[in-house]
């Protein structure tokens, strides 16, 4: 289960770690004017407003927020997850008399658990034993009075048993409805009626600097509230592509995984779901998932139990500074395509590797993550108008969408020994052409192995394995072809290669 904070279930580590906040939240609210400290109307008969400090006190400049109408009013509405994992018995060997069947996968045969080599040792055989199940805590929110419920996907996934704790200390076993990992969004239910909801905001509204407000249960502390500002919107992460975060400064920590992130108007705007830390705790990086897409997903798990997402069959990556001028570009912006599918939608539509996506259905892309986010929430069957920029010119394409599998993971060949390689010098690269066979294992169209990397490849994070296989959105299948291409891109080249299943441009500075 991945409600709790060991260091297996921290999260995704970039830099420190985005730890999964079993887990974690966040809080979103709006800039409050001065000249108008009523700013906030609840969703119902009583009003949720920032109160006026003393008119003779120093606080009165400041004009600071409260939000204690915010939580009185929706605080009900927010809940406790527990969460039980319930462990396997470790079953006795044969010396036990069964079937011989362990958990170990090594047909009951126990000679590494060093508590029955203990108990062998005395004459004793296997002894079973079982092992306590694991607990975690989380947090969610009624979007349904007859209690349908979200919280993150991490938070119930591998859970026996779901237990929902409402703020009356009323307790609930819960059944999940559905789970979807790509968004880290669950659904839950359970068997009351006339509860008390949220009110779900428009999280394309939020500002960097607006007030934004958690409510969930951090550490089993329920109901506790924290706030902060937006620090960002439409933040990517690591190894997430499909979900644009809000970041925040909003203090979350392990047990506020799920909860809601509301605005100044006490609307939803997010799902608290990561933080990024160095300690497991808070550190004042806060990431949740954008309402709007988390109810996308929570309408489709309850009337489907699973979710359709749209494709268009291709890798891209982000240009930095250096990739934006291998490419011609004015500064980094768009998504930079570094794989295309055989015969996927991108590839039938005529998309290229080294093309740069500008726009996708007229909305500019100045990050790459966003495209992902569009094309997975388009309808499979529609068509995506994407603006490209190719060869330093823009060029339009209209894209069939296609409905998202998950694809299996495939392994490139590594390089062996007793092969001749040759060295390019001006690149710091030592290279040799893939024999056929190499070729077929590996999966690729490319011809020319990375054997050394050192100087300008090894600094830009080339290594030994990589599959060379174009520069600058030029194909490149012989070591002429690679030197001939570096002496004509300048300064700065943009390296593609194939790591494993995987193919991402480099940059590189040419000696």
């Amino acid at each position: 289960m991945s409600c709790q904070p060991s260091a297996h279930r921290a999260g995704i580590l970039f830099i420190a770690s985005i730890a999964l906040a079993a887990c974690s939240g966040s809080s979103s609210a709006q800039t409050i004017d001065a000249a108008a400290p009523g700013l906030f109307a609840a969703n119902g008969a009583s009003a949720i407003a920032v109160r006026d400090p003393p008119p003779n006190s120093a606080s009165a400049i400041a004009q600071l927020p409260d939000f204690s109408g915010l939580v009185e009013h929706y605080g009900p509405a927010v809940v406790n997850v527990e969460v039980v994992e319930h462990s396997q018995s470790a079953a006795p060997g044969p010396q036990g008399g069964d079937d011989g069947d362990s958990d170990n996968g090594n047909g009951g045969d126990d000679s590494n658990d060093p508590f029955n080599q203990f108990f062998r040792r005395f004459g004793i055989p296997n002894v079973p034993r079982n092992m306590p199940p694991q607990r975690g805590t989380g947090s969610g929110f009624i979007i349904n009075p007859e209690g349908y419920i979200i919280t993150n996907a991490h938070v119930v996934q591998d859970a026996d048993q779901v237990t929902v704790k409402l703020v009356d200390r009323r307790e609930f076993r819960a059944k999940v409805i559905g789970i979807d990992e790509r968004t880290d969004i669950a659904v839950v239910k359970i068997a009351a009626h006339n509860l008390p909801v949220v009110k779900i905001g428009d999280s394309k509204k939020l500002r960097p600097g607006q007030w934004v407000v958690a409510i969930g249960s951090p550490f089993g502390f329920e109901n506790s509230a924290t706030a902060g500002i937006v620090s960002a919107t439409a933040r990517p992460l690591p190894s997430d592509n499909y979900v644009p975060f809000i970041q925040t400064d909003v203090a979350v920590n392990p047990g506020n995984s799920g909860g809601p992130l509301f605005n100044a108007r006490g609307e939803v705007v997010g799902v608290n779901s990561q933080i990024f830390s160095q300690t497991g705790g808070y550190m004042g990086l806060s990431f949740a998932i954008p309402i709007d897409l988390a109810v996308s997903v929570e309408e489709q798990l309850v009337k489907t139990g699973r979710v359709v997402r749209g494709r268009i069959g291709v890798t891209i990556q982000d240009l930095n500074a250096q990739l934006a001028e291998s490419f011609g570009l004015d500064r980094p912006r768009g998504a930079l395509v570094s794989m295309v599918e055989a015969n996927g939608p991108a590839s039938k539509a005529g998309i290229k590797p080294g093309d740069v996506i500008l726009s996708v259905d007229g909305q500019p892309i100045d990050r790459y993550g966003e495209v992902s986010s569009l094309i997975s929430n388009m309808r499979p069957g529609t068509d995506a108008h994407l603006t490209l920029w190719r060869n330093k010119m823009q060029l339009q394409a209209d894209v069939h969408v296609a409905e998202l599998n998950e694809k299996e993971e495939r392994t490139a060949s590594r390089a062996q020994p007793g092969r001749q390689r040759n060295d390019i010098a001006q690149l710091g690269l030592s290279v040799r052409p893939l024999t056929p066979d190499e070729k077929q294992q590996a999966q690729t169209q490319g011809d020319l192995l990375v054997e050394r990397a050192s100087g300008p490849a090894s600094d830009a994070g080339v290594q030994p394995g990589d599959v060379i296989l174009g520069v600058n959105g030029k194909p490149v299948h012989t070591q002429r072809e690679l030197e001939q291409d570096a002496k004509d891109a300048g300064k700065t080249l943009a390296l593609l290669i194939q790591r494993q299943d995987a193919q991402i441009y480099i940059p590189l500075q040419v000696r």
